[in-house]
């Protein structure tokens, strides 16, 4: 994690905002332009067309894709990318979050309010459960990137206040948190927590890793798939699971 190098990315798209008058100005959105810029200062390497596709970044060695949701659509670009090179797949996470309002017709911004809810690396594995079968490939390696962003959203939404079901315009990253990588199967492993007992179920592993059980599941899935857990038997109508010797 480099920080600083962080940062210079960050002023670096940052500066073009300004520049042109406003925030979500780019063609592409702010926190995958930042990421783009922090993994690969060299503009050479953006954008970089291999068969049919185009890498986010390809440095000659290997192709980073910075993907901030809908990892479905991945799927194509990995069945061609996979064959030929590593892949890094960047995924950010909002950390803390601060969340700033933007009336669209005076374009008034409110006073940035704290949301409650903190992100955490298990925010990833939904995401993760779209390109389940190529977790497995030796070739692809995660990068999650937890990062303190302002989120700024539109006040459309259906709700009297216009804020239930808005539109978000776009995440400012404002301090690079923790990257977590994933290079091989083995480093699964740091998602499972220590503090789970010999044998334990899904709501076990949910209750220890502090998170909702329906998440819990998902990652739970995602581990005994890759290999990192086993099914040991049952307990009541729960599976019962085991870190794999």
């Amino acid at each position: 994690m480099d920080k600083k190098l962080f940062e210079e990315a960050r002023e670096k798209i940052i500066g073009i905002q300004r520049e042109r008058h406003g925030i979500g100005t780019l063609s592409e959105k702010t926190v995958h332009a930042i990421l783009k810029y922090y993994y690969a200062p060299d503009e050479d390497m953006h954008e970089i067309p291999i068969e049919n596709y185009v890498a986010d970044i390809y440095t000659g060695i290997e192709i980073i894709e910075i993907q901030t949701r809908n990892f479905n659509k991945l799927r194509d670009k990995l069945n061609v990318f996979l064959k030929q090179y590593p892949v890094t797949i960047v995924y950010p996470i909002p950390y803390h979050k601060w969340l700033v309002w933007i009336d669209e017709d005076t374009g008034e911004c409110t006073k940035r309010r704290k949301s409650p809810k903190n992100g955490t690396v298990y925010d990833a594995f939904r995401e993760l459960y779209k390109i389940k079968s190529y977790l497995v490939n030796d070739n692809l390696r995660l990068k999650l990137v937890l990062m303190n962003v302002e989120e700024y959203r539109l006040l459309n939404g259906w709700s009297q206040d216009k804020k239930k079901g808005s539109t978000r315009y776009d995440r400012i990253p404002t301090e690079l948190v923790e990257e977590v990588s994933v290079e091989r199967i083995e480093d699964y492993m740091q998602f499972v927590p220590y503090s789970l007992p010999e044998q334990f179920t899904t709501a076990d592993f949910a209750k220890e890793a502090h998170i909702a059980s329906a998440v819990a599941q998902v990652v739970v899935h995602l581990l005994h798939y890759t290999g990192i857990l086993e099914r040991v038997g049952k307990k009541g109508r729960s599976y019962l699971y085991q870190v794999v010797e």
